[in-house]
């Protein structure tokens, strides 16, 4: 018999897009501090080979965020095989940026499908799953410093992550009185495959040389480098824990100082 005292045990936490980056390290500490974890993403794939690596109960569930019924069907799924979810990370995310000039419908159409209209609905269906089954639960949703503030390339992601920092709010208010902790997370700018992603746009619109822009960003960050993933994982164990009880509807930077409230 385990004799854990890890500050997760007991929970059954879900954190989407949690096959790779931020959301993998996330799932890995929280299955170490005793959660059973459920990742679910796009790539099944990959959730697949992230759930084998980490062990201890993780277990992979096929989900899209754009599609309700992907939504629904993962909630269920998870229920009928874990049991009651008590966290939810709400980590899917996709990013883009182009001069405000240069946007196109379906570039914003995409933005906001995920990072916004995917981010509630998920919350919403797993909030009332915690309902349903009288749990009381921890919501994460993944904001970023991008949401504070506008940038002239970055016009859509910055909304869309404005829009999850005011979401919070409103759900955090509005789910506290049902025993539910809404928060989110703010990072700053976090060394990931999708970074490259990011440095390659920038490159493009900026005339940078492939990895300029990473460079200039981490020597930007008052700590003196770039964040990296198990840079945040400190606090999505504390927002999923007992000790954030009486935390209510706030967002946490946790940027290297890029960002002060």
């Amino acid at each position: 018999m385990s004799n854990s005292t890890g500050k997760l045990d007991g929970k059954i936490a879900v954190v989407t897009g949690g096959a790779t980056g931020i959301g993998r390290a996330m799932a890995q500490r929280y299955a170490n501090e005793g959660a059973r974890v459920a990742i679910a993403d796009i790539n099944i794939e990959e959730a697949g080979k992230a759930a084998e690596a980490i062990g201890k109960g993780a277990k992979a569930f096929a989900l899209d965020v754009t599609q309700q019924d992907s939504i629904d069907s993962m909630v269920a799924n998870i229920a009928r095989d874990m049991g009651p979810i008590s966290v939810l990370v709400n980590n899917a995310a996709v990013f883009n940026l182009a001069p405000i000039a240069d946007i196109t419908r379906d570039q914003y159409r995409l933005v906001f499908s995920v990072n916004v209209e995917g981010l509630i609905f998920t919350l919403q269906a797993v909030a009332k799953h915690m309902v349903a089954s009288n749990t009381r639960g921890k919501i994460i949703n993944m904001a970023s410093q991008a949401g504070r503030r506008g940038e002239p390339l970055v016009g859509v992601y910055c909304a869309s992550k404005a829009a999850v920092i005011s979401l919070t709010q409103s759900a955090g208010l509005d789910l506290i009185r049902n025993g539910i902790n809404v928060n989110a997370i703010s990072p700053g700018v976090v060394d990931t495959a999708m970074w490259d992603t990011v440095d390659a746009m920038f490159a493009k619109y900026e005339g940078l040389k492939p990895g300029e822009k990473k460079i200039q960003v981490g020597k930007a960050v008052p700590f003196g480098r770039m964040g990296v993933p198990e840079d945040l994982v400190g606090a999505a164990v504390f927002l999923a824990s007992d000790d954030s009880d009486y935390i209510v509807a706030q967002t946490l930077n946790v940027d290297g100082g890029n960002w002060m409230n």
